[in-house]
């Protein structure tokens, strides 16, 4: 029983001299305050082996029109959102990011963004995104919580309440299995409940905003995030009030965008 207390005691100072050693850092935009524990090189590093193994595990569309309708929406956000974080200093930020949008063919309303800039649209969200416009809704979504670590959050919680604030290099080597778990959930990756399902509310609505905004400067209109929400909306089934939610109600969501819209306009630049 003691050497288990010991246990817990190292996990629990090594835990906090994490969130020491990291600090807090700001997210873009929004100006949240942030601790994300892992550091970004190792968040990475799992992102873009997970990435290679999840698209050799998956089948790519084969519809030419929709892949490259994917990959420019993703280029034309990638491009404004480097412009974006070079104007305002915060370069380093992405630096290592090594963009890459794929389509997967599959049923699932579905998409994600790993860190680094590895997104997966799949076809199965398109007939509700409708047109350009608002598969950049997705997109700029997906993209906006890569950009603010939306991820390393939720894996630095759930490593704390877990693995007992193991530091992420020690998980790998010693529960691998649980640690990439925690890693694709954290993502979304695989996920048959929509790309609803990884985030806190908070998360969700900090992504909503900036998502409005990586859109806007790549010359999409942000009024389509309205739309494309409402047909989300009437997507069919039975959903849960909000308080027992992690993520916003349609209503909530549709009416914080259109109180958003007007800031996001000031970015736009029709092209």
């Amino acid at each position: 029983m003691k050497l288990k207390h010991q246990k817990w005691t190292l996990a629990l100072a090594t835990f906090s001299m994490l969130v020491y050693l990291t600090g807090c850092s700001t997210v873009p935009i929004t100006g949240r305050k942030q601790v994300n524990l892992i550091p970004e090189s190792e968040m990475l590093g799992m992102s873009f082996s997970n990435y290679d193994q999840f698209l050799s595990e998956n089948k790519l569309s084969s519809d030419k029109e929709k892949t490259e309708l994917v990959k420019r929406v993703g280029a034309r956000i990638a491009t404004a959102v480097e412009q974006f974080m070079k104007d305002n200093g915060l370069s380093s930020r992405i630096d290592n990011f090594q963009w890459e949008f794929n389509l997967i063919e599959d049923d699932v309303p579905n998409a994600w963004c790993m860190p680094g800039g590895k997104v997966v649209v799949y076809t199965g969200i398109l007939p509700l995104t409708e047109n350009e416009d608002g598969l950049a809704v997705v997109v700029g979504h997906e993209i906006a919580h890569a950009v603010a670590r939306h991820g390393n959050e939720r894996m630095s919680h759930q490593m704390g309440v877990q693995l007992g604030g193991m530091a992420l290099a020690v998980a790998l080597d010693e529960k691998p299995e649980e640690t990439k778990n925690l890693f694709l959930t954290a993502f979304g990756v695989g996920s048959q409940v929509g790309f609803m399902l990884p985030y806190s509310r908070a998360h969700e609505n900090e992504a909503d905003k900036m998502g409005l905004v990586f859109m806007s400067m790549a010359g999409y209109d942000p009024n389509e995030a309205v739309d494309f929400w409402t047909r989300m909306s009437q997507t069919g089934g039975q959903k849960p009030p909000e308080f027992l939610s992690t993520h916003p109600s349609d209503e909530t969501r549709i009416n914080n965008l259109k109180e958003y819209i007007p800031e996001a306009m000031k970015y736009y630049k029709k092209q």
